[in-house]
């Protein structure tokens, strides 16, 4: 399995390459002059139209894949609190994805096709037709002249809460942090609302069916309201999701706030912090909570080299999100190196540790978890 498994990254690379090659290759040159009589053109010459543009449409593909070594050795050869990067002591195919995006003027779609185990882990609560498992987002936009920068999105879209993303050459680090694994919702299906208010703010309403449902567990609906202040240097987010989240039940609504604040310094050095606080009501008296908060930043060193840390810590202190009542802390390190325009590389160490044995060594628990991984991401999308 593990062979081909490297196979299926193998020839991903491969084709993925192809791709980059046809597009970047440069044009033949032009074999008539112009006539003698026609003054030369001073404008640039426009870029060679894309083979991943058509009919206004962007095509995209990406392979995820990493080796990594876990040194407690769980017997189960699985890495606790991971949510991607699940498999320990192993090479192991984590993504491929084609993503279709036609920009709304003024309707427009957007499409993530894929398979491997992100897609199993994303949809793993969901009950939904075996087919949704292979779809990360699937909405169709609507965003008129006359109303005025307003856009309306209506289908499956991730969720607008955290400071990381799915696609693994977005975030800064290769694993993902715990506040996204563990403390967010990874996508929601329903209707979402953007619209700017004057030069910095922008503001949305969303209504879904819950945390990672394409079909809701229950008869209640979800309310998202977003707004993210923007300026030159700075982005601040705040995203807030309630609504009902237990099966078969309107009782007991789930509460979600998270913020982000974005400092993108100069070229080289931009760095975040992000935190989450979590609430969900039990039908009986009482109710759950968990909060967490990360730190990361990440200095480039020229064009092809880049490091990256992040600082977290989640608080679980009734074991809703992590089945154990702890507080759990992470650091991670990521150097990063772009192996061609197309094909990126990160070497990262990692060490989760918690205030109770819950990580396991072998056969047995540990209070620390420390890993090292390499990962490759090939990925092609049109020149912007």
């Amino acid at each position: 399995m593990h062979g081909s498994r490297v196979t299926i990254l193998t020839a991903g690379v491969f084709l993925l390459s192809g791709l980059a090659s046809a597009q970047t290759q440069a044009p033949p040159e032009a074999t008539t002059p112009a006539p003698a009589a026609t003054a030369p053109d001073t404008q640039p010459a426009p870029p060679p139209p894309s083979m991943l543009t058509h009919w206004g449409t962007d095509f995209s593909f990406m392979a995820d894949g990493y080796v990594d070594k876990n040194f407690n050795n769980p017997d189960s050869g699985w890495n606790q609190l991971r949510n991607f990067d699940l498999r320990s002591n192993t090479a192991h195919f984590n993504m491929g994805m084609m993503t279709i995006d036609h920009a709304p003027a003024p309707v427009g779609f957007h499409l993530d096709l894929g398979f491997g185990q992100i897609f199993d882990v994303i949809h793993g609560t969901d009950r939904a037709p075996e087919g949704w498992k292979y779809i990360k987002q699937a909405y169709v936009s609507f965003k008129p002249k006359s109303w005025h920068g307003v856009e309306v999105d209506a289908g499956e879209f991730v969720t607008s809460a955290g400071a990381e993303v799915i696609e693994t050459n977005q975030n800064w680090n290769y694993s993902r942090s715990l506040l996204f694994a563990l403390a967010i919702p990874y996508y929601h299906f329903g209707i979402r609302t953007s619209f700017p208010v004057g030069q910095h703010f922008t503001g949305g309403v969303q209504l879904v069916q819950g945390w990672n449902n394409v079909e809701d567990n229950n008869s209640g609906k979800t309310v998202g309201l977003t707004g993210a202040y923007a300026w030159k240097k700075v982005t601040w987010t705040n995203v807030y999701y309630v609504g009902p989240e237990k099966a078969h039940t309107n009782d007991g609504l789930r509460h979600l706030y998270d913020t982000t604040v974005l400092v993108n310094a100069n070229d080289r050095l931009s760095y975040y912090i992000n935190f989450d606080y979590g609430r969900d009501k039990n039908i009986g008296p009482g109710a759950q909570q968990w909060t967490g908060i990360a730190g990361a930043a990440r200095y480039a060193i020229g064009k092809k080299y880049a490091v990256a840390g992040r600082l977290e810590m989640f608080d679980d202190g009734d074991g809703l999100m992590t089945g154990t009542a702890q507080r759990v802390k992470e650091a991670t390190l990521t150097g990063e190196y772009k192996l061609t325009p197309w094909l990126l590389s990160r070497l990262e160490f990692r060490d989760d540790w918690s205030n109770q044995p819950f990580f396991q060594r072998g056969a047995g628990y540990a209070n620390s978890q420390p890993t090292v991984l390499l990962g490759l991401v090939a990925y092609i999308a049109p020149k912007k």
